[in-house]
């Protein structure tokens, strides 16, 4: 019996797919705030933190927004933007697919806890309904950093064959 079985390898494409689907959508993220510049040096970045700051922060996060976010807003803003487009190279191409999942789920949580608080009398299956927007993609980020998911449709498996 061979060590894939087609199960496997529908598992693996259906992940493949999925993994390049996400990256898909931070290269889309990603390119708009690299190639323009009102997220980067027009203000974006930090009317989004601002709104933030408004509209539901976690309480422990406020401080990290107000006093370290905001004052180095513009470099945060261009790290923002290349990294939503580094990860989503990575992930589209199947390259460092790990590292870039992995700041990923870093990203995704830092987004969930500067604008997800549902507020501090919500009951506990609010939290989980409010953060939707970001732990869902959480989620997947973290199956793409401890699964094997680069070994189908990416570069880097073309790569090792040619090496090979």
């Amino acid at each position: 019996m061979s060590s894939t079985t087609p199960i496997r390898d529908r598992n693996a494409i259906v992940l493949a797919i999925l993994r390049i689907a996400v990256g898909i959508l931070f290269l889309i993220f990603g390119e708009y705030k690299v190639f323009g510049t009102q997220f980067t040096l027009g203000g974006g970045f930090q009317s989004w933190i601002n709104r933030f700051l408004a509209d539901g922060a976690y309480p422990f996060m406020i401080p990290v927004l107000r006093n370290f976010v905001l004052p180095h807003a513009t470099l945060i803003a261009f790290l923002v933007a290349y990294g939503e487009l580094a990860i989503g190279l990575a992930l589209v191409l199947g390259l460092l697919v790990r590292t870039a999942s992995t700041f990923g789920v870093i990203y995704m949580l830092s987004l969930l806890f500067s604008s997800n608080y549902p507020g501090p009398h919500a009951p506990l299956w609010q939290y989980f309904g409010a953060s939707l927007d970001h732990s869902v993609l959480a989620l997947c980020f973290a199956a793409f950093a401890l699964g094997n998911v680069d070994r189908i449709l990416s570069i880097s498996i073309y790569a090792r064959r040619r090496v090979s």
